[in-house]
């Protein structure tokens, strides 16, 4: 019987280097979009496409991410004492009771893929999903992880997010080589290899993996067999690549707009177009540049 996904693994432990000296006692994922931290907007989505436990795999900089899930029981007397249930009830009810947190350290920074190994006990023999929180995106009706859930159980299969990036910026992510060499939006295909970052030319398609990953448990095994690479981290690459082997893996074009958040420009991005749709300031903002445009005549 096909297992459900009712696991997500958050790798936090990052230091944020390229937005210091914003991260120096911030978390990168604590950085807000409006008014709500990377961490949340991919906490949330995960809840929406049926995740049970979040799991956070941190180091001990990051207890901010902790108390943000947690209850603060002084700030909820004052809401109270003020009358600002509406804020109150959004601070209780920022994560569904059914859902659980667990909060694992990376106590060596080894990279992306020993991040993911360390949640192996916690996530048992089950299938599971990877979410990056500077990753963000928008999904619009449905979560670009409910959508890949959706092809998880089409073909009971690793499923990984893929999107199409200009060929001179292939060193910025891992790519894939595909089956069908091009895809429309929603559509699937089985990926053939996954290289971390390759050079323009020697890049096997221009689809680039996006910071949601659904996996099998098998890739456990091959990210405790993996050595360090050239910058001393185990790359997650490395583990599906090693995956493919023996198992299928299947590339989803997703629908819904990304931003790299990790890069000031993408973060800039996503904090225009939250802001526009933002239902308290979003049209105020929206009128605010428009008017910002004229002036400079853009």
């Amino acid at each position: 019987m096909q297992k459900k996904i009712r696991k997500a693994v958050f790798p936090v432990a990052g230091l944020g280097t390229r937005f210091l000296p914003a991260t120096k006692a911030n978390p990168k994922e604590m950085l807000p979009i409006v008014d709500k931290p990377l961490i949340q907007y991919a906490a949330e989505e995960a809840v929406a496409a049926g995740i049970t436990q979040l799991i956070f795999v941190t180091n001990l900089s990051k207890r901010a991410i902790e108390d943000h899930f947690d209850s603060n029981y002084e700030l909820e007397a004052k809401l109270v004492e003020s009358g600002k249930h509406e804020l109150l009830s959004m601070l209780r009810n920022m994560l569904p009771p059914n859902v659980s947190c667990v909060y694992i350290r990376q106590h060596v920074p080894l990279g992306l893929g020993h991040a993911v190994l360390c949640a192996k006990d916690v996530v048992g023999d089950e299938p599971f999903a990877v979410l990056l929180a500077d990753d963000l995106i928008d999904g619009g009706n449905k979560s670009v992880l409910a959508q890949m859930i959706d092809v998880y159980n089409k073909v009971d299969s690793s499923v990984l997010a893929v999107k199409k990036i200009d060929a001179n910026e292939t060193e910025k992510y891992g790519i894939v080589g595909l089956v069908k060499p091009e895809l429309v939006i929603n559509e699937f295909t089985k990926i053939t290899t996954i290289i971390e970052k390759p050079k323009p030319k020697d890049a096997p398609s221009h689809y680039a993996s996006i910071g949601r990953y659904i996996l099998t448990p098998r890739v456990f095994d091959f990210l405790g067999n993996t050595s360090k690479g050239a910058i001393g981290e185990i790359q997650l690459t490395d583990g599906i690549d090693k995956l493919l082997t023996e198992q299928s893996v299947y590339g989803y074009a997703f629908s819904g707009d990304h931003f790299d958040c990790g890069s000031k420009l993408g973060y800039l991005e996503a904090t225009i177009a939250y802001g526009r749709k933002h239902p308290e300031v979003g049209a105020r903002f929206e009128k605010y540049l428009t008017a910002f445009c004229k002036q400079y005549a853009i």
